[in-house]
Order: structure tokens, then sequence, then C-alpha cells
């Protein structure tokens, strides 16, 4: 065999390779880059429709800007956050805000999974019910709101007039006029809206879970209630988790609902509608960015203490 001549293995035959031939090499892509490429229209989208309004609102929280003289205001430091941990209706609506949340997410997570558990089933009209339970998730909120703030009203309400023929009460309740029923009919709404939401991911988990173990409990006879408690709800603690840390910080930021049922009563009123009364009602565009500027602090807070917290246990139940 001559020297200036290339042999290669293929299928275990001996190719002889032309007189002057290279041997070419294959350039191995860049995983990093390819990822990083691909994410830029999104990066890009949200820099533009996120980031910008964001950023803008953060510097604003530190000036005395006014809706009528955005143009024309001063730098004054950090004399917003300092009126803001002054207010008295800020706290108020920092505890309804937490109240909502640690009340209606647990609510929503085991009603939706009750739901999930028997559209799990295989039954007759599984799909049409599927469907069907969706529904309440669909109405968009503002149309949902209005609807149940007139359903609750204490004069023409149906609910008042339902429970007083069944005789559960014997005078109208005014659910939306009271400052401690008003939380409780915007819980109530909230886990009527979106418990499908947490059903339909919770559904998900449920499906993707190994079967073998469920026919195997069925031919063993086992009990469902140990089957939940020893093979589902481990199993889907992962997916629990998760749902719930994106419920929560959904529920966190509410604001069309409590807005439509409350009014913008300050004795019922979350951080995000704290936000937009100074921001518009008020016209303190520095006060209400500094309070919105807050509601992101905690968000951004809540989420890496609650993703860090977790995550060890995560990485063990996946």
């Amino acid at each position: 065999m001559k020297k200036n001549e290339m042999q290669e293995m293929n299928g275990g035959k001996l190719i002889k390779m032309p007189k002057g031939q290279k041997k070419t090499s294959v350039k191995k892509d860049n995983p990093w880059l390819n990822n990083w490429l691909f994410l830029a229209p999104c990066l890009l989208t949200l820099a533009l429709c996120a980031g910008w309004p964001l950023l803008k609102t953060i510097y604003f929280s530190f000036t005395d800007a006014a809706l009528d003289s955005l143009n024309d205001f001063e730098f004054i430091g950090i004399d917003n956050f300092i009126n803001l941990a002054r207010d008295q209706d800020w706290w108020i609506a920092v505890k309804n805000t937490f109240v909502i949340t640690v009340v209606a997410v647990p609510l929503e997570t085991i009603l939706g999974m009750m739901i999930a558990l028997i559209l799990h089933k295989n039954f007759k009209g599984r799909g049409w019910m599927r469907a069907i339970v969706l529904v309440p998730w669909t109405i968009p909120t503002i149309v949902s709101a209005r609807m149940w703030a007139w359903m609750l009203n204490d004069v023409y309400g149906i609910v008042n007039e339902l429970l007083i023929r069944v005789g559960i009460i014997d005078s109208p309740i005014p659910w939306i006029a009271s400052n401690t029923l008003s939380i409780v009919s915007i819980i109530l709404v909230d886990v009527w809206k979106t418990t499908p939401y947490m059903a339909l991911l919770l559904l998900a988990g449920l499906q993707s879970l190994p079967q073998d173990c469920f026919e195997a409990a069925e031919v063993d006879s086992i009990p469902f209630r140990k089957v939940l408690m020893k093979i589902i709800l481990p199993l889907m603690k992962p997916t629990i988790i998760v749902a719930m840390v994106f419920r929560g910080l959904e529920t966190f930021k509410i604001f069309d609902l409590v807005y439509i049922l409350s009014s913008g009563n300050s004795a019922t009123a979350t951080m995000s509608v704290f936000a937009r009364k100074h921001l518009v009602d008020y016209a303190d565009v520095g006060f209400g960015s500094a309070a919105a500027t807050a509601l992101l602090f905690f968000i951004a807070f809540l989420s890496i203490f609650y993703i860090s917290f977790n995550r060890k246990k995560l990485n063990k139940l996946s």
C-alpha cells in the first residue's frame, strides 16, 4: 500500500481513498450558542414588551412624577418607599393579598386534585365532562367578576334569594358591602374560577404517572385511600408543588377580580389595586410606581425563596 493513499474502515472492508484527497473533519455544533439563538426571539420580545415598562416603573418610583406632568419631575431618592412603609392602607393591602393567596391556593389545589382524580377515571362522557369543567376558567375574569357581583348583591342577588328560600338565612347578607364578607366573596369567586386550571395541571400530572402501579393496586384490591396516600400523592408531589408555585404567584398579583367586586375599597384592596389607585385615581405616578415596585420585589423574593427551599426536594422526588 502506497504512503499517499489513505485507508478507511467501512463495514469491515478497506476502502482506498483517491490520491491527494484529505480526510475531512466534522465540526461539532455549539449547544450553548444554539440554545441562546433559539431563546433570542422570546428574550427580545420580553425586553421590548415587559423590560422597558418595568425599568420605567422602577425609575419613576424614585421621583415625584405626576400623571399630568410626566416630563416635569424631580429625583427624590427613596422618599416614596419611606412614605409607603408608613402608609397604613398599604399594609392592609399587603395583609389582604397574603390572606387571599394563603386561603385560595390550597383550596384550589385540593378541589382541583379531587376533580382531576374523577376525570382521570375511564367513564362514558369523560370528554364532555372535561370540557364542561373548564368553562369557568375560560370565561374572562372581568366578565365572571361582574356576573358574581350581580349574583352576590344584597338587594337583587340570586345567591341571597336561594339561601332565603332554602331556609339557611332569614335576611339578605351584604356579601360585597361588608369588608370581611367581601374578602370571603373574593376568595370564593377566585376558587370557582381557577379550580379548573389547577385540575387541568394536576390531571396532566396524573396521566403521566406509570399506570402499572394502579393496575397492580386494582388487582390486589387495595383501597383507594391507600392508593391515594401511598402512590398517587408521593408521585404527584413535584407536579403539585410546581402548580401551587405558579398559582400562588398569579394570585399574589390579583387585581381585576378584587377591583370589580370591592370597587377599589381601601379596606379590601390588594397591592395591585393599591398601586393602581395611586397611579390613576390620585395621579401620583411616583408613589404608585413605588407600590408597584414593592409588589415586584415581594413576588421576586417569594419566588426565589420558595424555589430555593424546595429545589433539593424537587430534585430528589423527580
